[in-house]
């Protein structure tokens, strides 16, 4: 099969616009967002209502809505036919608002990642009621990190509902969305397979925001933990089908991360190329030629340098654009969803931080944004799963073996 590398005409209007949104709006204001910690960016309410309003036109996925593909929820694919919808336009959208700033994309309401988990999981009713909710996700626990089969916060039926139990850190845009997607069991005893997400309002009897974390970067996105204390939702609010199938085992909730996944790798390729862009212009004029007809080791070392990334940069970017076509065209994906995320979440680290190295004491210090894109790439290899983590789910499926053979 021949592969077309070329977005399709109807997604730059999106990338304009979100380059638009990142180079007038998040730019400006970045630093002040990174020395002001915790504090609500109020500039993002405009584009809050910008996108609110593309959204209602079929054009910028705002909500969960926009990660499901339009073109697949209007009519069966044809055969051959090939799909470019909500998660491509979403990627698209990330991957050129984090070039402005990941913190203050992390901020924008109704962009939150557990949209993305309700666009992965929930049944076409419940999308007519939460498509359009700005959605955080509280997956870790005290008790855990990347292991997100360890949930031990509970969701005991009672009646027509549930009542969920439990504590969950590290949820980003915890203390402003309006709703926050819960993962928690069902059964303890029937393993992996009980765990299910549920959609809590965020003012909501029994839950508690407990305080908000002081992090290395990212600064402007606040992050959460945030307690269930005999939260008490409808039966309704759990995503997909409440049926605990032991035989598809953790399967169902994972799906998220398939659509998630490659969501934090645009997130990382857009601050790669923020990183690669500032470097290329100071390189320059300090005189350093990057000559591409030339080899590598004939060149200034900073231009080796750069040339090196710049093709790490771009397999990432490959591999980013390979998931999310997958996941829109419906082809199982949860493989190239971790190779998008592995990739891309070294490469960032990667460029970020020898692009403070090569531009010394300019990238140390405060004088330009360098130095903070070093310390927010760095959470683009945790969250969403650890690089160790994505390594383990790729080796696993390279190799044909289960978590349980290969841990």
């Amino acid at each position: 099969m021949a592969i077309n590398l070329e977005l399709p005409k109807k997604l730059h209007v999106t990338i304009d616009q979100a380059h638009q949104a990142a180079a007038e709006i998040f730019r400006p204001i970045s630093r002040k967002y990174d020395l002001a910690e915790h504090a609500y960016p109020v500039e993002l309410d405009t584009l809050a209502s910008l996108y609110d309003g593309l959204s209602e036109t079929g054009q910028a996925g705002a909500g969960a809505d926009g990660g499901r593909s339009q073109t697949a929820k209007k009519k069966p694919k044809a055969e051959g036919e090939i799909v470019n919808g909500g998660n491509m336009q979403s990627v698209l959208n990330v991957m050129e608002t984090s070039w402005g700033d990941v913190g203050l994309m992390l901020s924008i309401p109704y962009q939150g990642l557990g949209n993305s988990a309700i666009a992965a999981v929930a049944t076409d009713e419940q999308l007519k009621k939460f498509g359009k909710v700005w959605a955080a996700m509280a997956i870790t626990e005290p008790s855990f990190g990347s292991d997100s089969a360890a949930v031990s916060t509970t969701a005991t039926r009672d009646g027509d509902d549930y009542v969920i139990n439990g504590e969950k850190i590290f949820v980003t845009s915890g203390s402003r969305a309006t709703h926050i997607v819960v993962w928690a069991t069902v059964d303890k005893s029937l393993g992996r397979a009980a765990i299910k997400s549920f959609v809590v309002p965020r003012e909501h009897p029994g839950v508690e925001i407990v305080r908000l974390e002081h992090k290395l970067g990212i600064k402007a996105s606040d992050t959460a933990v945030i307690r269930f204390d005999n939260c008490r939702v409808s039966k309704d609010n759990l995503l997909g089908s409440p049926e605990v199938d032991v035989k598809k085992g953790f399967g169902g909730v994972m799906q998220t991360f398939d659509n998630t996944r490659p969501l934090v790798a645009g997130m990382a390729v857009g601050l790669a190329r923020a990183a690669l862009e500032e470097l290329r212009g100071i390189l320059e004029e300090a005189g350093v030629e990057i000559d591409y007809d030339r080899p590598a080791a004939d060149q200034h070392a900073a231009a080796a340098e750069f040339i090196r990334m710049e093709a790490d940069f771009e397999a990432a970017y490959l591999l980013t654009m390979r998931a999310t076509w997958m996941a829109d065209n419906k082809i199982p994906n949860s493989t190239e969803a971790s190779m998008s995320k592995a990739k891309a979440g070294r490469t960032v680290t990667d460029i970020t931080n020898k692009t403070v190295e090569l531009t010394g004491t300019l990238g140390y210090s405060e004088r330009l944004l360098i130095e903070k894109w070093a310390r927010d790439s760095k959470i683009l290899d945790i969250f969403e799963g650890t690089q160790q983590i994505q390594n383990l789910i790729i080796a696993r499926r390279v190799l044909g073996k289960s978590s349980a053979e290969l841990k």
